[in-house]
């Protein structure tokens, strides 16, 4: 990063969240859903917002993904978006799709807004049919004027222990413009995507096709760059809003300040992943794989995922056993091109690994090392420029306890 960017992009804000930007607010309560915690939110912007967003690959897409689609395609622009948590509204068939198109309806009578304005999400047990009931409560229950984003971070949850959110600044044209997210996950994590809902919202002016591209590559380095459990879900989300409430001109890649706006935009992003890794269900570790001299950057980005996606690997972490060979096993089988005799592997600042064969290092410093509630595994190879990082935490018994009692 340039010593600019530096000067001009601030460190991140673990306080802030989604109604950091100006002009955007949020809000949260209780609709029934649950059994007490706050299931129904909504994120709202006074400005129309140029939006867009990536969704699960998963070939089972719920309703909601659809009805949000139909939305951003109408006019590339939101409003207002409503979630709700404990149910995930996917496998549900036509009436899940008419229940789905019926939340958007009812969401922008009660805002007064077009209904293509209005994007719908849902998050919860695959296969049972939304209460509508319940949902029109929740949409009752919307104050546009509400600046509660910790009530809006509460309500998107399902399995997560906590919320996750943050912000970040940056200075274009003079204006200080302010990037602000939140996002839930915890379990069936390993995008592309995760299960894992995302708003970015930021108060900066961006075109269309510059927010699509800019989204698209930051979740390539990101989002899709974390794993807890290696299954996928139906209903997984990113969504971001540039309502321009900052006044700074259209931003876009010509722009001579963009690179500081990716900067900030990125560095949102790696923070909201890394804290869904971190919350994990059952973690106790979060752990981060660095790759450097792959022969591509995609490569490298194999790599580090296919090591932070081992189960062998993530058990290994969790029982701190300095168990290299997982690591190189993981590393080979990912399909990115290496030569095998020119690796390199460090758990933190102890070497384990030269140039594909071990070293003798002291076991007993790297397990206490592997105790640590932060660990960093580095891969260093010889055969070009390309590098990565990704994210995930260590497989638990705690893990197997909660997802072998989900629906009860």
């Amino acid at each position: 990063m340039s010593m600019t960017l530096v000067n001009i992009v601030s460190s991140i804000n673990i306080k802030g969240g989604v109604t950091s930007p100006k002009s955007f607010f949020s809000g949260g309560t209780h609709c029934g859903l649950r059994r007490k915690k706050l299931d129904f939110g909504w994120l709202y912007s006074s400005i129309p917002a140029k939006a867009a967003a990536v969704y699960t690959q998963n070939a089972f897409q719920a309703a909601p993904l659809k009805v949000t689609q139909e939305s951003i395609a109408k006019e590339q622009k939101l409003q207002l978006v409503v979630v709700n948590s404990a149910n995930a509204n996917a496998c549900t068939g036509k009436e899940g799709l008419e229940n789905a198109r019926l939340t958007r309806k009812y969401a922008s009578e009660e805002a007064g807004l077009p209904e293509h304005l209005v994007a719908v999400q849902s998050t919860g047990l695959i296969g049972v049919q939304l209460p509508m009931d319940k949902v029109e409560t929740g949409i009752r229950s919307i104050n546009l004027e509400s600046q509660d984003a910790a009530s809006f971070e509460q309500a998107i949850l399902t399995t997560d222990t906590c919320t996750k959110h943050a912000s970040v600044e940056c200075e274009i044209e003079g204006k200080q413009v302010t990037i602000g997210g939140a996002a839930k996950g915890s379990g069936m994590i390993d995008p592309n995507m995760a299960t894992m809902l995302a708003y970015i919202t930021t108060d900066a002016d961006v075109s269309q096709d510059a927010l699509k591209s800019l989204l698209k590559k930051t979740t390539d380095k990101t989002y899709n760059q974390i794993t807890v459990d290696g299954d996928s879900s139906t209903n997984d989300t990113v969504v971001v809003l540039a309502n321009g409430a900052a006044e700074t001109s259209e931003l876009d890649e010509f722009h001579p300040e963009w690179g500081a706006f990716e900067e900030a935009f990125t560095k949102l992003s790696e923070e909201l992943a890394k804290k869904i890794a971190r919350d994990g269900e059952g973690a106790t570790k979060l752990i981060e794989v660095q790759v450097e001299g792959a022969a591509t950057a995609a490569d490298a980005g194999k790599i580090a995922k296919s090591i932070i996606s081992s189960n062998l690997v993530k058990t290994a972490i969790h029982g701190a056993d300095p168990n290299w060979g997982r690591i190189v096993c993981a590393a080979g089988y990912s399909g990115a091109s290496m030569e095998s005799e020119a690796v390199d592997v460090y758990l933190g600042p102890i070497q384990v690994v030269s140039e594909g064969l071990p070293l003798d290092f002291d076991e007993a410093e790297a397990s206490a090392y592997l105790t640590q509630s932060d660990i960093y595994i580095k891969v260093k190879l010889e055969d070009g420029t390309g590098a990565a990082q990704a994210w995930g935490c260590d497989l638990s018994y705690e893990y197997v306890r909660i997802n072998a009692s989900y629906r009860t």
